[in-house]
């Protein structure tokens, strides 16, 4: 299996920890920009989060812990599109993920745009029972299609509702009416930005979260569901999002609770003068793997 050197890989680490045979964990690159419908540029954040992810401490002063040097992280080289169909490229990456997870992997898809996610989450509902998603996203992305496509970033979350209604989404500020109204036919759990700024939850909001979610979960964070005062470089921003410590407090409660069985970040779309948001996509992904491997 092809992977990545150390001047290219996550975090940048040694063979020993970065091979494919030494690695628990594998990084499957997705750079798709095909449906994006106002800012551009997610083609190119999986690079951009590697590159960034150079400067991320490996050690995690909150878990005591190096999960690098523990688990091993693999990253392999960016799947190619070019001249594929939006369908033919989506297919692309569930095979991939596929291959991943039958050989035993935790998967973390990088993107991209928010299309490709219904890929890695098909690859992982073939193979656990009882599996629900948890999106975090500032837009519902339930749209049956968009500008004339069923395979939108702003529909992707419709794909996923064909397999299974046991959706979470946290950070939702904006939607339409179609959307609003599936949310409610559906039975939707949608825990809306606004409701948990305003303590509609409770403080400890990710307590009622971690309800909604079946033993087995899949996660799909979209960088636009945190606030732009975290991350900004994002096709698009919405006002009013989550907080960093807000969002690392639900995402280490759900994981000592739940088994997360792999996870898509996507929607970085990198700005050469805002690596902030680069950087603070890469710290996020190692933060979550380490939460999720502390028990492993």
């Amino acid at each position: 299996m092809e992977y990545l050197a150390k001047d290219k890989n996550f975090l940048a680490v040694d063979e020993e920890y970065s091979s494919y045979d030494n690695s628990e964990i594998v990084i499957v690159q997705a750079p798709l920009e095909e449906t994006v419908s106002y800012g551009g540029g997610t083609a190119k954040g999986p690079a951009a989060i590697l590159d960034a992810s150079h400067y991320v401490e490996f050690y995690d002063e909150e878990m005591d812990g190096e999960v690098i040097f523990k688990h091993g992280i693999c990253s392999l080289p960016a799947l190619d599109f070019d001249g594929l169909e939006i369908k033919e490229s989506i297919d692309k990456i569930y095979r991939a993920v596929k291959e991943q997870v039958n050989n035993g992997k935790f998967v973390v898809t990088l993107g991209g745009e928010h299309s490709l996610s219904s890929a890695p989450f098909r690859a992982h509902f073939e193979k656990y029972e009882n599996l629900s998603v948890l999106q975090i996203d500032a837009h519902s992305d339930f749209r049956d299609e968009y500008e004339g496509s069923k395979y939108s970033h702003a529909s992707v979350m419709a794909r996923v509702a064909e397999s299974t209604k046991a959706i979470t989404q946290v950070g939702i500020r904006a939607q339409c009416l179609e959307e609003s109204l599936f949310i409610k036919e559906n039975k939707i759990n949608a825990f809306y930005a606004r409701d948990i700024r305003r303590g509609k939850f409770g403080q400890k909001f990710y307590e009622k979260v971690a309800e909604t979610l079946s033993e087995n979960v899949y996660l799909t964070f979209d960088v636009d569901g945190l606030d732009p005062s975290v991350i900004s470089a994002t096709g698009t921003p919405e006002p009013g999002g989550l907080l960093w410590d807000e969002t690392l407090d639900m995402m280490r409660y759900i994981a000592e609770r739940k088994n997360i069985v792999g996870f898509d970040v996507v929607e970085l779309a990198p700005v050469e003068s805002n690596t902030i948001s680069d950087f603070n996509t890469a710290k996020l992904i190692y933060k979550m793997l380490n939460y999720i491997f502390n028990k492993r």
